[in-house]
C-alpha cells in the first residue's frame, strides 16, 4: 500500500514538472519574440510590393506606413479615393523612395467584381509578396440578433468574408508563380479569445470564417513558400473601437493603431495564428484560466450594457 501511495505521488511530481516546465518554455519563448527576436526582410524574403486592404484608417493605415518604412512599395484598398490620396500622399513625404498605387474599391458594394478587376490590374507584373487583409466591419451598435437589419447583416458578410476571400484569390497567382508570399488576414479575439460574443454575433460569426480560412490556407500552401497567417487583435484604439466599445484612447492593454501594426509587422510569416502585441497575449493567457459558462456571461454583460448606453 505504502509503495502505491509513493508511485503516485511520484507520478503527480512528475507531472507537476512536466507541466510547469512547459509553462516556464512558454513563458521564455514569449519574452524572446517580444523583446529580443531580431525583424525579417519582409521585402527580401517575399517581395518588393505590399497591398493593404482598409487602408485608409486605424490598423490598415498603420500597417502601411509600418511596411513603407520597411522598405516595401505599395497598393492601398479602399472604398474613398480622397483618403486614399491623403494616405498615400503621407507615406509619401515620409518614404520619398517608395512606390505606392491606389486603388478605389467598396468592398460592401452589391457588386466587387469591378474593383476586384482593378486590384488585379494594380497587381500585375509586381512582385505583392505581402498581403494584409484588414479591411472590415462590425454593427454600427450591440444588437440582438433579430434586431439586425438584412442590408447589414449582408454587408457584414460581404466585407468580412467576401472580401478577405476575394483578395486572396487574386494575389495568389503571383504567389504560386514566385513560390513565395505572407498573407495576413486580421481575424478578431470576439472569434477566437472568448468563447461567444453575444450581441455582435454575426460580427463574430464571420471573422470565425477568417480564422479557419487562414489556418487551412496556411496548411494547403506553406509546401510552396506561401505563409498563411490570422492576426487575432484584441481592443486596439480605432474609430471602429471608439464607436461599438466606448473606447476613447490608448492605454497598457489597448494599444494605438501604429503600436499594434509595429508588433504585428515582427509576426508575419512566424505563425499561423498570432496575437501580435505583447498585451493582448496577456489577456489572451489569462481568458484560458476562465470557465467559458463565465466568459459568456460577462459578455452578454457587456454586450447588453453597451446596447443600453446607445439607446440613452
Amino acid at each position: 500500500m505504502a509503495c502505491n501511495v509513493e508511485l503516485a505521488e511520484l507520478i503527480i511530481s512528475f507531472i507537476g514538472f512536466i507541466v510547469t516546465l512547459n509553462l516556464l518554455i512558454s513563458l521564455a519563448t514569449w519574452i524572446f519574440h517580444t523583446s529580443f527576436r531580431s525583424q525579417k526582410d519582409l521585402a527580401r524574403a517575399y517581395g518588393s510590393w505590399a497591398l493593404v486592404t482598409g487602408a485608409t484608417d486605424g490598423i490598415g493605415k498603420a500597417f502601411a506606413h509600418q511596411l513603407a518604412r520597411r522598405g516595401l512599395n505599395l497598393i492601398l484598398v479602399s472604398r474613398t479615393i480622397q483618403k486614399l490620396q491623403t494616405v498615400a500622399c503621407e507615406i509619401k513625404a515620409e518614404n520619398p523612395e517608395r512606390r505606392v498605387k491606389v486603388v478605389e474599391m467598396d468592398f460592401g458594394g452589391d457588386d466587387v467584381r469591378e474593383g476586384l478587376r482593378r486590384v488585379e490590374e494594380a497587381c500585375e507584373g509586381l512582385e505583392v509578396g505581402v498581403v494584409i487583409n484588414n479591411v472590415g466591419m462590425t454593427y454600427p451598435r450591440a444588437m440582438w440578433f433579430h434586431e439586425v437589419e438584412e442590408k447589414v447583416w449582408r454587408k457584414i458578410v460581404r466585407v468580412n468574408m467576401e472580401g478577405t476571400t476575394s483578395v486572396t484569390k487574386v494575389v495568389l497567382k503571383g504567389m504560386l508563380e514566385r513560390r513565395r508570399g505572407a498573407i495576413v488576414n486580421i481575424g478578431s479575439a470576439a472569434a477566437v479569445v472568448v468563447p461567444s460574443h453575444p450581441l455582435f454575433t454575426i460580427y463574430a460569426a464571420t471573422k470565425a470564417y477568417v480564422d479557419q480560412l487562414s489556418r487551412s490556407l496556411y496548411v494547403e500552401y506553406g509546401q510552396y513558400g506561401i505563409h498563411v497567417q490570422c492576426q487575432v487583435p484584441l481592443y486596439v484604439a480605432t474609430n471602429m473601437a471608439s464607436g461599438v466599445a466606448s473606447i476613447e484612447r490608448a492605454s497598457l492593454f489597448v494599444p494605438t493603431a501604429e503600436a499594434y501594426a509595429r508588433a504585428a509587422i515582427r509576426e508575419i510569416g512566424l505563425k499561423p495564428r498570432c496575437t501580435p502585441y505583447w498585451a493582448h497575449s496577456i489577456q489572451w493567457c489569462l481568458a484560458n484560466f476562465i470557465p467559458d459558462p463565465l466568459l459568456d456571461a460577462w459578455r452578454l454583460s457587456i454586450g447588453m450594457r453597451r446596447r443600453n448606453q446607445k439607446e440613452h
